[in-house]
């Protein structure tokens, strides 16, 4: 589907890809940040920017601002190209670990009069949603209330075929070959904003194991949103308590976290970047008919889908969060503050991406991570209708990067919007350069 939660990222590539699906949940990007460094194909997820896509975008407007450093001028320019070129907003986040960190915002002038964007706005998260739901889990490990090895039929009995071999290590690594949900006909209506109700994590394991396997358990990685939809479920079976009162007492107080949650409606609890699509009559002839009208509130050829309910994407992808936030997330996870160094060690074993580079990109438990041109990142992408954004660290947790696009189409078709999805790769392989203070490789001209 074209339209889901998305894991951005490259190995997203390696897996066939149903010609009208919508994928809703993949939580993806197709310029996801690890395409963006030139390592592994584009991982999207859903969210175009303007009519005039296709195009070649107008200079990058000049600011007469004072000189700033090499990179942070770098940055500037590149999200300026990035909304010139069609996306409705930006937003950048990088630390370097020396020094104050870079903060850059950019809108379109016809986004303005819904919200004036800032830094510390909150956003949804998509698929990056499963890294905090792996932390979850392995918190509850080092406590001995689960264990990796459980099999999935041990906390929900019958509700998932071959549950007895499908163990909780091969949900959040991707290798229990459970069909995504987000590929079923019955989500479509939720991710286009046309359906409000309230979806539960059993629901959408019920969506998905309504559908066959796509392998035997352990023999292949394939990306599924219903693993997480299954880990959800174990979560709240596991401790009697939602997955947002979870969230809020064990990630998000501890670490001072004030504007993450779990969100369980459309209901937003501070300032918050609106995200759009493209209306139906500016979408892309290469977009299939049942993605291409979003409900919510139209003008300037979009569609705002701020005010959609997001709890389709449930434990894949239902977050909210900011830059500043993820960052100290990140920070906590891989310093070890937020989890014993055994269970660290156990979010960090990877399984390969792609069958045929074994020593390429890999999937640990709800992250992933790569060797760029600039240094090895653990991140994870998301996308949901209106937000794709890529986080990035390195492995200490002292470096941290963030790029937020406000629109999400032109990952799910890249094809579609040529122009857009290389901006947004440009300045996702700056961005993760930066994080390491270097400059990128190639600034490339973007038309």
């Amino acid at each position: 589907m074209t339209t889901g939660l998305r894991n951005t990222s490259a190995y997203e590539q390696s897996r066939p890809r149903p010609a009208a699906r919508r994928r809703v949940e993949r939580l993806v990007v197709a310029a996801s940040f690890l395409a963006v460094t030139g390592l592994v194909g584009t991982i999207g997820y859903e969210g175009q920017a303007a009519a005039r896509t296709t195009e070649t975008p107008p200079p990058a407007p000049v600011h007469a601002t004072v000189a700033k450093p090499p990179l942070h001028a770098q940055l500037d320019r590149l999200a300026q190209r990035l909304v010139a070129a069609g996306a409705p907003a930006v937003i950048v986040r990088v630390d370097d670990g020396h020094g104050r960190p870079i903060e850059i915002t950019e809108q379109a002038p016809w986004t303005r009069k819904d919200h004036r964007l800032r830094a510390e706005d909150e956003f949804r998260m998509g698929s990056n949603t499963k890294s905090m739901m792996a932390a979850l889990v392995l918190q509850l490990v080092g406590e001995g209330k689960l264990a990796l090895t459980d099999p999935v039929d041990t906390w929900l009995p019958g509700q998932v075929p071959n549950g007895r071999a499908i163990t909780l290590r091969m949900l959040l690594n991707h290798t229990s070959g459970l069909f995504d949900y987000t590929e079923d006909p019955a989500i479509l209506p939720s991710t286009m904003g046309k359906d409000p109700r309230p979806w539960t994590p059993e629901q959408l394991l019920a969506l998905g194991v309504r559908h066959d396997p796509k392998f035997p358990p352990g023999t292949q990685w394939a990306y599924s949103n219903t693993n997480y939809a299954a880990v959800g479920a174990v979560l709240e079976k596991a401790t009697g308590r939602s997955l947002a009162d979870l969230v809020r007492d064990r990630i998000a107080r501890p670490l001072h976290l004030e504007h993450t949650y779990y969100a369980t409606d459309s209901a937003w609890r501070g300032p918050h970047a609106q995200g759009y699509e493209p209306d139906a009559a500016h979408m892309p002839p290469g977009v299939p008919a049942e993605f291409r009208d979003f409900a919510g509130a139209h003008h300037d050829g979009h569609v705002d889908v701020s005010r959609n309910n997001p709890s389709w994407g449930g434990p894949a992808g239902a977050m909210v969060s900011t830059a500043h936030d993820w960052a100290r997330f990140y920070a906590a996870l891989m310093s070890g503050k937020l989890l014993s160094a055994a269970q660290l060690a156990q979010m960090r074993t990877t399984v390969p991406m792609d069958p045929e580079q074994p020593d390429g990109p890999g999937y640990g438990l709800g992250i992933q991570t790569a060797a760029t041109p600039c240094g090895r990142v653990w991140a994870h992408d998301g996308g949901i209708p209106g937000y794709l954004s890529t986080h990035v660290t390195d492995p200490t947790g002292r470096r941290t990067a963030t790029v937020l696009v406000a629109t999400e189409a032109f990952a799910e078709h890249p094809d579609a919007f040529p122009v857009l999805a290389k901006a947004a790769k440009t300045l996702q392989t700056a961005t993760v350069c930066a994080m390491f203070d270097k400059p990128a490789p190639i600034e490339e001209p973007i038309g």
